[in-house]
């Protein structure tokens, strides 16, 4: 147990593309350790909040690290349910490419490691119920032996045992309101403080494991963050997120959907027990998967308060979540075509919709919102995408001056195997205990049940661009959005903008340099539009994937720019285009699901927006394509012997390719900045 060997970060290879970020007077050398003759690290004490040896290798420019900023381990009540007995520890294990059993139903566990370690993890159980489940399932607690932990276990019969999650009516207070979730007084006592009093102790569980795996030394090898997830699930629409923090200094207790039912109560605890704690307590929430969310997670629900305090509402917003997770296990939430007042169909949007697997043609909330997203039932808005969202908060900032929808990209997994990170396609095994830990249980289950039928996916990985592998480098470019998602591949990508780049840049070795020096990154704001006038430029880089020896990477297909505005007539629009590559007619085998056709390993491009309105706010981000490739459900159905495939391997509704994809974080453009 403890941080593994001492193997260099794992550097990406931009040696043909990038050279050095501009910082001022930096003493720099050559680093014979890094990978190729270009690359240059700046001898630079490193500042940090905590205790800890500076990393050895930094690079100003910065470089690409993987991880995974959402899994849950037999903490969280819904996998204790699922038989999942991971452990944090086991979670981090898994990160680092160790071994870690998965539960099954029947039979031996399974076995199962992740086929390239990451670079950073955050374990994000549910705080909700953290204490009750840990009193339940620990011989010898005060109410071990009472009839609600025997329903949570499985040995007494509940309630209801038709309702989904039966058992956890063990832990919960009766209740008429829809996802309205209340602490059982029998578990916790009638001031619930049997429950928070255990909540204690496994919050510092959590955090002494992150401590443990973290990697101190010089090599910097693996970053642990501690966190949790706040679970609000308001008449079973989905408004969670996952709150990370910047070290071990943390609130005594996380914050709850029981003890604080309101994302903006969520807020002032954070602000109140971190940020202005006086304490080196720093954090940021991200939500995730809003496309469950029946438009309940970026719907503005402070317009009757005073201006000031809508004011300050949105600024505390825009501090605390700087980044959203853009897709998961649960589906895509980037975009949908035909949403209400959205203007623009985007051919890629069709990527992983589960709310089409699960309930067919939705009802549009248009302005409204709905209940019920979890159960598939309610109505969908286009602020359950986050390319809307992105846009509600330029309306926002033309109607108050704050922007509190300024978000960044991640991707998660979502996992619920103690498994972060585990991606990969071809290998998938499933995200929620024995649900789904046979190929038959992940391929058959209907196509309407959502939590165990083949509309699933593995979710997908983290990338952050940091100076280093560290929690401050890594916290620091989360804060400033200097973040992308992918489906799964480590294919990386650079997104800058600026007034004024080089048609030829990409044929410039120093490409990184000169995309620092003449503007900004992906999650900043444009600089100022210079007085002689004229259109952004935006400078694209992606290479694929590598793969490993056994699993190559897929090819590069196409790079995209998408841009968003609000009109003069208040509808969003949408454009993509093409930077870089395009249709190479590639496609896939898929009777063996081997790729066919020519495709890229690199793609590079500057462009400028041919429709540029400088009188109109817009964003403008990233999306990589990769070459179509097989859905991980078409691998499982090869895998099975034809007279045993369920129905769903033959259903046309179940596609049976993809294409792996990256979306950067946005560029923002303000009218006279």
């Amino acid at each position: 147990m403890g941080p593994p060997s001492s193997r260099k970060p794992r550097a990406l290879p931009w040696l043909l593309l990038a050279a050095l970020a501009c910082e001022a007077d930096a003493p720099l050398r050559e680093n014979p350790t890094a990978s190729g003759p270009s690359e240059r690290t700046a001898v630079l004490p490193a500042s940090y909040t905590e205790a800890r040896e500076a990393c050895a290798h930094r690079d100003v420019r910065r470089l690409a690290f993987f991880g995974e900023l959402h899994v849950h381990t037999r903490l969280s009540f819904d996998a204790n349910l699922w038989e999942v007995r991971g452990t944090p520890d086991d979670a981090y294990r898994f990160a680092r490419g160790e071994v870690v059993d998965f539960p099954t139903e029947q039979g031996p566990v399974r076995r199962s490691r992740l086929e390239r370690p990451l670079d950073f993890a955050a374990v994000t159980d549910h705080a909700q119920f953290m204490g009750a489940v840990d009193l339940c399932t620990t011989k010898g607690s005060d109410v071990y032996g009472s009839v609600r932990c025997g329903i949570f276990r499985g040995e007494i019969p509940p309630p209801d045992p038709t309702a989904p999650l039966a058992r956890l009516q063990g832990l919960l207070a009766p209740t008429e309101v829809l996802g309205d979730f209340r602490r059982a007084p029998e578990l916790c006592g009638d001031d619930a403080e049997r429950c928070r009093d255990r909540l204690r102790s496994v919050w510092d569980e959590i955090g002494a494991a992150a401590e443990r795996w973290y990697d101190r030394t010089s090599a910097c090898e693996f970053t642990t963050f501690h966190a949790y997830e706040y679970t609000a699930t308001p008449g079973l629409a989905k408004v969670h997120r996952n709150v990370i923090f910047r070290n071990a200094v943390t609130p005594e207790l996380p914050t709850s959907y029981v003890d604080e039912p309101e994302a903006a109560g969520l807020w002032r605890n954070l602000r109140a027990q971190c940020l202005e704690a006086g304490t080196d307590c720093d954090v940021l929430a991200i939500p995730h998967n809003s496309n469950l969310s029946n438009g309940r997670m970026f719907t503005v629900d402070y317009e009757t308060l005073p201006p000031a305090a809508q004011v300050k509402r949105a600024k505390l917003r825009q501090t605390l979540e700087p980044l959203v997770e853009i897709t998961q296990v649960k589906g895509d939430s980037e975009c949908k075509n035909g949403m209400y007042d959205v203007v623009g169909a985007d051919e890629y949007c069709d990527y992983e919709k589960i709310r089409s697997f699960t309930s067919g043609d939705v009802e549009d909330c248009i302005e409204d919102t709905g209940f019920g997203a979890l159960a598939g039932q309610g109505c969908q808005s286009r602020l359950d995408f986050v390319r809307y969202a992105l846009l509600e908060g330029l309306r926002e900032k033309e109607r108050i001056g704050v922007n509190p929808y300024k978000l960044g990209f991640i991707a998660s997994t979502d996992a619920h195997n103690a498994n972060p990170g585990d991606a990969d396609e071809a290998s998938y095994e499933g995200w929620s205990g024995i649900l789904d830990d046979t190929p038959a249980k992940r391929l058959g289950g209907g196509i309407g049940n959502l939590l165990k039928a083949v509309n699933n996916n593995p979710g997908g990985l983290a990338g952050v661009w940091a100076e280093e592998n560290s929690r401050d480098a890594l916290f620091d470019a989360m804060q400033r959005r200097e973040t992308f998602g992918t489906s799964g591949p480590r294919m990386t990508a650079r997104l800058f903008g600026g007034w004024a780049y080089d048609e030829a840049l990409c044929a410039d070795p120093d490409l990184v340099a000169r995309g620092y020096e003449g503007g900004v990154p992906m999650g900043s704001d444009l600089p100022p539009r210079p007085s002689t006038g004229g259109a952004p430029r935006f400078v694209v880089s992606v290479l694929r994937d590598p793969g490993t020896e056994a699993v190559p990477g897929g090819l590069l297909q196409r790079a995209q720019i998408v841009k968003g505005w609000v009109g003069v007539d208040g509808r969003f629009y949408q454009a993509v285009h093409d930077v870089a590559g395009g249709d190479t007619g590639a496609d896939v085998d898929l009777a063996s699901c081997a790729p066919r056709g020519p495709g890229h390993d690199a793609l590079c491009g500057v462009w400028s927006d041919p429709d540029f309105d400088p009188e109109l706010r817009a964003i403008y981000y990233l999306r990589v394509l990769e070459n179509p490739s097989c859905r991980w459900s078409q691998w499982q159905c090869n895998a099975t012997k034809k007279e045993s495939r369920p129905p769903e391997c033959d259903d046309p509704r179940v596609p049976k390719t993809i294409q792996e994809r990256l979306w950067s974080s946005p560029i923002w453009y303000e009218p006279g900045a």
